[in-house]
């Protein structure tokens, strides 16, 4: 009989990819399942950004390992970034573990599993982190049939003295345009409507390969594709946004008028000892030029407080800018001391008490900014992507303005018997209500 395999992922929609891709191979040999208490093997994707997120993963793999006891698991494989940062460790403290593999590893999955029965030592396979998928590749989709996200890049050249990014992933580089054009084609004739256009660092795309920024090439020929309705952008950095990218967004209705544009500080110096690049005045120069392109455009963005030595006044200058720019969403992080990093290594650590008080001080503060952000939908009527149907007979969707499992949804009253509707469905939806994540509205008779 066919043995069963369950690929739990950790992080971020780009590991997502990963576990897909790592699906897709291990779909060749062996059945696919959801329920890792069914499974004869599991793999966990891990996740190492932070210190949560380690956690997490260290977590999910002593839950996996249990199955190892309680249920029919007989193979448990650690994969990406965290395997790749403590890959021999995770082997010596896990003893459930029967391999780790690592992020530049990810089309040898099938190979570590089906080795598995061979001594423990032999099954540590952690290359350099240099993958770089392509469209021929076999991948399983675990996202509904309506939404993929599409990775143009992997790695980064950034090296922020606070992340560990560059040294997990490797550097920045760019799969080929007509590599991503013909995965997009293959998804729309699958029946996808909504792209995540992502990277490390999405803007950066292309300049690896061509010496110059391409992404709006890219863009204006995956709009052109029949049947992709929505393309989103996600980490899109401040220092490479083009003009000629913000004109391709307010030209292209396809493009949603969206933008996840991460700045982590407003205070100059902080944002020198990050060694993030540009200034805080050139960032909310591009805010205002974006919004003044595309008057409806969400802005989200993430901002770290607790970053060492940020003093109560470089702390006093990134409340007023939020409160200042006003953005739609904002993620906010409590500073993660992270070993081997820069930043890690420095001796005026704040207390983490502090830095949670800042992050907490700061995300009140942007929920009354987000609940009155929300009020200019109210009345307004919107295109929304329904994603699931509640027993009560209301529905949940999205917005252009919300990317999935990140931002809020719209909760739709019950509707009319006549009218019949579905998931994948775009529909137009009047706005009745909003609160600082939610809408809540009708169908448009």
């Amino acid at each position: 009989m066919t043995k069963k395999v369950a690929v739990v992922t950790l992080g971020c929609p780009k590991n997502q990819v990963d576990s897909e891709i790592m699906a897709g191979f291990l779909a060749q040999n062996y059945a696919l399942t959801e329920e890792p208490e069914a499974a004869d093997i599991i793999v966990v994707n891990t996740c190492t950004f932070i210190d949560s997120a380690k956690e997490e993963s260290i977590e999910t793999i002593f839950e996996m390992a249990g199955y190892k006891q309680s249920a029919k698991c007989k193979t448990l494989i650690a994969a990406g970034c965290l395997a790749q940062r403590y890959g021999p460790e995770l082997m010596q403290e896990i003893p459930e573990l029967d391999g780790v593999i690592g992020t530049g590893n990810v089309d040898e999955i099938t190979t570590i599993v089906q080795a598995a029965g061979e001594k423990r030592t032999n099954l540590i396979k952690i290359g350099p982190p240099n993958f770089l998928h392509h469209e021929l590749m076999p991948r399983k989709r675990s996202t509904p049939n309506y939404l993929a996200y599409v990775k143009v890049a992997e790695g980064c050249d950034n090296f922020c003295t606070y992340c560990v990014i560059p040294h997990v992933r490797g550097h920045f580089r760019s799969r080929p345009q007509e590599s991503v054009i013909r995965e997009v084609r293959e998804m729309a004739a699958q029946g996808v409507k909504e792209i995540m256009v992502m990277a490390q660092d999405t803007t950066r795309y292309g300049q690896d390969l061509e010496g110059k920024l391409v992404l709006p090439q890219l863009l204006r020929q995956l709009a052109q594709i029949e049947g992709i309705e929505w393309i989103r952008l996600m980490y899109c950095y401040p220092e490479r946004f083009t003009d000629e990218l913000i004109e391709t967004m307010r030209q292209e209705p396809k493009i949603c008028k969206y933008i996840d544009l991460p700045l982590q500080h407003a205070d100059n110096k902080i944002l020198r000892e990050m060694n993030r690049q540009g200034t805080i005045e050139r960032a909310e120069a591009l805010i205002k030029k974006l919004r003044s392109a595309m008057p409806e455009l969400t802005l989200r963005t993430t901002m770290i407080t607790g970053f060492p030595g940020e003093t109560e006044q470089e702390f006093k200058a990134l409340v007023e800018f939020v409160q200042r720019v006003q953005f739609d969403r904002l993620g906010v992080f409590a500073y993660s001391q992270e070993e081997n990093t820069p930043a890690g290594q420095r001796e005026d650590q704040i207390p983490l008490e502090e830095r949670e008080r800042r992050r907490d001080h700061l995300m009140q503060i942007q929920q009354e900014i987000s609940r009155q952000r929300q009020q200019r939908w109210v009345n307004q009527m919107i295109t929304v992507l329904l994603e699931q149907e509640l027993p009560d007979g209301r529905w949940i969707g999205r917005t252009e303005g919300d990317a999935p499992e990140i931002d809020g949804q719209v909760y739709i009253n019950k509707t009319s018997a006549k009218i019949s509707l579905q998931v994948g469905d775009m529909i137009k939806v009047r706005i009745l209500e909003a609160d600082s994540y939610d809408l809540i509205g009708e169908v448009a008779s």
